[in-house]
């Protein structure tokens, strides 16, 4: 003490520069700590998700058939999709589209109605139906070998084609999964049975968690029905889980490969009827072992999923986050 008062500096201030040293070690420590616990996903993420799109988007700008190393060639991948790849313009992108605009948003608007359909029910009969409406999106695989190719088998033994031809609606069977007109139809239909997944539960216990507090307050102010109830209190309470939904869901459809490739059985699925952008990416890749261009197909994919998951984050993000 009689050292600090002869130097001329304050008690006061020695303490307190002490205490701050401290402080900022146990700050630091923490940080160590916390370091330490996102270490391993970061390391996953970096290893399955960051080099790969990095990898991906050099390819991108090379010709590259597994067997020689990448040669560079520049925007030539691109240019090709863009002025010479007919097939990727006049079937795979119009599928695309289509595909997505119908199964997103229509998913995606039905998991928000069950979800708040169910939060209506009583707790039991909730948690069975929310069971077996969340069950496709598990065994999806499993049943579309088992169950949607006996149903739309192209002859007599097919499920939908024995019931027509009972009732008399067609006179012979139809081929439905080797079909221009109808692989796409059966596709969004598939689809849409076996979409209520983790966005759809997410969604449903933001609104079973949603303040009842505000709902008695916006009868005070107000409010009518349950329509409106839904409008103005619902859906700005849980735009988080809305938000989380949206992305799952714009990743998912622009995600899948499977359906129609395994409903008709050939990749490119018959008369391209079933193309989507991820199938043209695992024909040039693993069929045709074209991996720089598919490379940059994979690019323009995730390019286009950003956009929309940017569009689906105005809509339903806050400054805040």
């Amino acid at each position: 003490m009689s050292d600090i008062i002869s130097t001329g500096i304050s008690p006061k201030r020695t303490f307190w520069s002490l205490f701050t040293k401290s402080r900022k070690k146990g700050v630091r420590d923490h940080h160590d700590i916390a370091y330490a616990f996102v270490a391993p996903y970061l390391i996953m993420f970096t290893v399955f998700i960051v080099i790969p799109v990095l990898a991906a988007i050099y390819l991108s700008f090379t010709y590259f058939d597994t067997v020689r190393a990448p040669e560079f060639i520049g925007f030539e991948n691109y240019i090709n999709i863009l002025t010479n790849d007919a097939e990727f313009m006049q079937y795979v992108v119009p599928n695309t589209l289509k595909y997505a605009i119908i199964v997103g948003p229509g998913g995606y608007i039905l998991s928000f109605l069950l979800a708040w359909m169910l939060a209506q029910l009583a707790p039991k009969l909730r948690t069975i139906l929310a069971l077996i409406i969340y069950s496709p999106s598990l065994t999806a695989g499993i049943t579309m070998s088992v169950l949607w190719k006996v149903i739309f088998a192209g002859d007599n033994t097919g499920y939908l084609n024995s019931v027509l031809l009972k009732i008399g609606l067609i006179v012979e069977p139809i081929i439905w999964l080797q079909s221009k007109e109808f692989l796409m139809t059966i596709m969004i239909v598939v689809t849409l049975w076996s979409s209520m997944g983790v966005g759809f539960l997410a969604m449903l216990a933001g609104i079973l968690n949603v303040n009842q507090d505000l709902y008695e307050a916006g009868y005070i102010d107000g409010i009518k029905n349950k329509f409106q109830e839904m409008i103005y209190i619902t859906i700005p309470t849980i735009r988080p889980q809305m938000l989380f939904g949206a992305v799952m869901a714009i990743v998912g459809t622009f995600g899948s490969s499977g359906i129609g490739v395994a409903l008709s059985g050939s990749n490119p699925t018959p008369q391209y009827a079933g193309q989507l952008i991820v199938n043209h990416i695992e024909y040039f890749g693993f069929n045709k072992y074209e991996m720089g261009y598919a490379a940059a197909l994979s690019v323009i994919l995730l390019l286009v999923v950003y956009a929309f998951s940017r569009f689906a984050y105005r809509l339903f993000g806050s400054k805040d986050e």
